[in-house]
């Protein structure tokens, strides 16, 4: 089932939604503009299942025949659009699954809801053959843009939709949600939580990950023994961490996480402000020998790191440099 309340955060689009609704205002078309995993499908579902269900309370009633057609992936009148093409969503993709289709009145709501993902992957082409539809579609028509990259749509199409920017959600709250559903222990979904920093589908994707988890286990292997390490340890254990290369950003950023709390520890001596509570001795050991200057320098390095990889430096010669900046300092 999808509803409003299965959604975490994300507040103020619900409001928006359920008061539109309520107060029969829907718009004729939205673009939801939030980063990957931010939650962007969940709330279209939600919406779409909203506007379809037979109650028209402002949510979804999860009991009438709508509802179940919907949860089923069968309602006639809700449709994703798709593309054969794997980078584009082509003219004629637009022309035969939304303009030649929204003529056509509901089956039996009285919404028809068209639903575009990776809206961003239009061409130009696409869009602009849009326009007309989004400028004078027929009452009953809701048009869904879900993208994350809202530069890429045209200010012609962005000006005649409710733009709706999704915000990152609060941690604490991530956090809940991966203890009582994933029934996560404290520690790890604290990790997960604060690795996603607000992206509920990102935190989701680590709690649910044996490889996250693998990943995340080597790194805290690695940290607590770089300090000690000789070259050739730190040579054989770039070696090992090909094994993640194609996570390895994602790695740097848990990194990060292992760095602020160093900082923070440093700085405040507060352990509940740590994420890697359960490992604070290694932490304390680390703030004890380490200057405010050499955790910059680390954090530092660990941007470098980011950008080298982005321009295709060579991933060991990259992790070297990393790694042997995080031993001297």
């Amino acid at each position: 089932m999808t509803g409003f309340g299965d959604i975490i955060g994300h507040e103020q689009i619900i409001e928006h939604f359920k008061s539109a609704l309520k107060n029969h205002q829907v718009s004729h078309a939205y673009i939801l503009n939030g980063e990957n995993g931010s939650g962007k499908s969940m709330l279209a579902k939600a919406f779409a299942k909203a506007l379809v269900c037979e109650a028209g309370y402002g949510d979804s009633c999860n009991m009438c025949r709508a509802c179940h057609q919907f949860d089923s992936g069968n309602h006639p009148d809700v449709k994703w659009v798709t593309h054969e093409k794997a980078n584009s969503i082509g003219v004629d993709d637009v022309r035969e699954q939304i303009n030649n289709d929204i003529v056509i009145k509901p089956y039996s709501s009285k919404y028809k809801v068209y639903i575009i993902d990776e809206a961003e992957k239009m061409t130009v082409q696409a869009q602009n053959a849009l326009l007309k539809t989004i400028e004078e579609p027929p009452e009953y028509a809701v048009i869904l843009f879900l993208t994350n990259t809202l530069d890429v749509l045209l200010q012609t199409v962005r000006s005649r939709c409710i733009i709706m920017n999704l915000r990152s959600v609060d941690t604490k709250m991530i956090q809940q949600y991966l203890m009582q559903k994933y029934q996560l222990p404290d520690y790890q979904a604290r990790v997960c939580a604060a690795y996603a920093q607000g992206n509920v589908g990102k935190a989701i994707m680590m709690a649910t990950s044996e490889h996250f988890r693998e990943m995340q286990d080597f790194l805290l292997r690695l940290l607590k023994r770089v300090d000690d390490m000789e070259v050739y340890e730190i040579v054989a254990a770039i070696h090992d961490m090909t094994a993640y290369k194609m996570d390895i950003r994602d790695l740097i950023d848990l990194m990060m996480v292992w760095y602020r709390d160093v900082l923070i520890l440093k700085a405040t001596e507060d352990i509940n402000q740590l994420v890697y509570q359960d490992e604070h001795k290694y932490l304390q050991k680390k703030a004890i020998t380490s200057s405010y200057e050499g955790l910059n320098n680390i954090m530092e390095a660990l941007e470098k790191a980011k950008i080298r990889l982005n321009a295709n430096v060579n991933f060991d010669i990259t992790m070297e440099m990393l790694l042997l900046t995080i031993k001297e300092n």
